[in-house]
């Protein structure tokens, strides 16, 4: 299936197609997003398409960086709140044919240049001018949750290969304060009590699905290396615990992965079980402030347009 993400046109390709739409009068911001996905013909799946934050679509967030960028080249202005028109400037743009416009091409002009140059000095010297050779096509914003992404990719390594090298009471511990801060088992006592030690390199055993012991989920964890899978005959064990336990759900945690055949034998059987493997776990932990800490906080901040009414 093809991803609508790759339908929408990077920020730049829509510069000049955003000043046309100013060519001939005032224009509202959300119509030139409709107007340009119409032109574009652009899928209900690729306009649905939201930014990770999920505030804002990705193409309006794509039409809305082209308008700012040719703003601060003086080829068009806002006028009122939403809405913007074109200038002298950019009517003579326009009256030149431009095939495309683009970041390199507004460095032309002295207010952007000063702008990119203001937005460099105030970042990462390494971070690469938009009007340098390495512009990527992506949006600030993308940029941005890109970065962190990479960002998180790393941290989530290095989290595995701490809790691979931790000692089983270690990985004990682990799961019982993670499955606590997810809300399961009560407090850390209950649930450790809950849990127990079954000396197999991990933990074995029940823990209280809710803060009153309404129901429970049998909990299976293998701290296993790198390259040692957890495969369907594993799974079809475990299987077979629940059914001891009289247990209805099972979740079976792994510092490794899963084969195919071990997804494919959980999904078949008549229990509901859950699997999570490393990248899994690694990322419940990040997303529960499990073994790592918040380093630093970005606000990223827009204008209050009822502040200027």
């Amino acid at each position: 299936m093809t991803d609508p993400v790759t339908e929408i046109p990077d920020y730049q390709s829509l510069m000049l197609p955003v000043l046309r739409l100013a060519e001939h009068g005032e224009v509202r911001i959300g119509e030139a997003v409709r107007h340009l996905a119409d032109r574009l013909s652009l899928s209900e799946a690729a306009r649905a398409a939201l930014l990770p934050s999920g505030r804002q679509t990705l193409f309006a967030n794509r039409v809305h960086w082209a308008k700012t960028y040719l703003a601060k080249a003086g080829l068009i202005e806002n006028t009122r709140r939403g809405h913007f028109q074109i200038t002298a400037r950019g009517n003579e743009v326009l009256a030149g044919r431009p095939d495309r416009i683009d970041n390199r091409f507004l460095g032309q002009f002295a207010e952007f240049r000063q702008f990119t140059d203001r937005t460099t000095a105030q970042s990462d010297p390494a971070t690469p001018s938009p009007c340098g050779e390495d512009e990527n096509g992506q949006t600030p914003d993308e940029t941005m949750r890109a970065a962190h992404r990479q960002i998180e990719a790393a941290l989530a390594q290095d989290l595995l290969d701490r809790v691979r090298a931790a000692p089983p009471e270690f990985f004990e511990r682990l799961i019982v304060s993670l499955l606590v801060r997810m809300g399961y088992g009560g407090s850390v006592s209950d649930a450790g009590r809950a849990l127990g030690r079954s000396g197999d390199d991990g933990v074995d055993g029940v823990i209280d699905q809710d803060a009153l012991g309404l129901d429970r989920v049998y909990v299976q964890a293998k701290r296993y290396a790198a390259g040692n899978t957890v495969g369907s005959g594993a799974i079809r064990d475990f299987f077979g615990s629940l059914d001891r336990h009289k247990a209805a759900k099972g979740l079976f945690v792994t510092t490794s992965t899963f084969t195919a055949n071990a997804r494919e034998t959980a999904d078949y059987l008549s229990k509901r079980i859950v699997l999570v493997d490393g990248d899994h776990l690694t990322r419940l932990m990040i997303r529960h402030d499990m073994g790592c800490r918040i380093e630093e906080t970005f606000h990223v901040k827009k204008i209050d347009e009822d502040f200027f009414e």
